[in-house]
């Protein structure tokens, strides 16, 4: 099944109707945007969803080969499985987005505010992936000029856990409600699992799940109402990604 995440909470509220409504994973902006929170405000939302991952037991899965960190398309599948094993155990999981921020500033906050997981999603190395204190999903910006294999050529596997293709449209990384060209997302997730992010809502996620098959559909503008978070929208969001899965089952 497509995995969801809500991003640009900014209140409680907003994470405690993303959970309610079925969300896998729930965004906190800490990278410059109109979305962008202060840490007390992300320690709050993540105090109302409960104690974070990392106060949980739980077993990480053997990669599916030894050298799968050489290898993108193994390296990628292990990463999904890994982060199965989170879901497994907390449900939703809450990711941190920075974009071009020092990556001491990034693991303080983390740890500070007590993030599951860590998105870069500037232009940072695949090499600073490593060292974040906490397993990364690295975005790649997808942009009108970019083939399948261009998008692929800036994919290295050993570093992030996740890859995620955004929109390279707008001031901010992500967060535009722009999309992009879905032939690229196509190509690529039919190798990997990635997150499909850029411009989605519950009138376009159908048909983006039926033409990529993404592993998890990232949604932020959609669902929202002049800028504010709508319980509304979240909830219809949801329903069409649950309806899109049964048509492909």
């Amino acid at each position: 099944m497509t995995l969801i995440k809500i991003c640009g909470n900014r209140t409680p509220e907003d994470v405690l109707a993303a959970a309610d409504a079925g969300a896998d994973f729930v965004g906190m902006v800490f990278a410059e945007s109109k979305r962008q929170i202060t840490i007390d405000e992300a320690q709050a939302m993540v105090r109302a969803l409960g104690p974070p991952l990392a106060d949980h037991e739980f077993s990480i899965p053997p990669p599916a080969q030894a050298h799968a960190r050489e290898e993108i398309e193994p390296w990628f599948h292990h990463g999904a499985d890994v982060v199965d094993a989170y879901l497994d155990v907390k449900r939703p999981l809450t990711i941190g987005v920075f974009a071009d921020q020092l990556i001491n500033e990034v693991n303080e906050i983390a740890e500070e505010v007590g993030l599951d997981l860590v998105q870069l999603s500037g232009d940072e190395s695949w090499e600073d992936c490593l060292l974040v204190t906490k397993q990364v999903l690295q975005i790649v910006h997808v942009s009108a000029l970019d083939s399948p294999s261009d998008a692929l050529n800036h994919v290295q596997p050993g570093f992030a856990i996740a890859l995620g293709l955004d929109s390279a449209h707008g001031v901010y990384r992500g967060g535009s409600g722009e999309t992009f060209d879905w032939e690229v997302a196509r190509a690529i997730a039919a190798r990997i699992p990635i997150m499909l992010a850029g411009g989605l809502n519950s009138e376009n996620v159908a048909e983006a799940i039926s033409m990529v098959g993404p592993w998890i559909v990232d949604v932020s503008s959609g669902t929202e109402t002049d800028g504010i978070r709508d319980l509304s929208r979240i909830n219809a969001f949801v329903a069409a990604v649950v309806a899109a899965d049964e048509q492909t089952t």
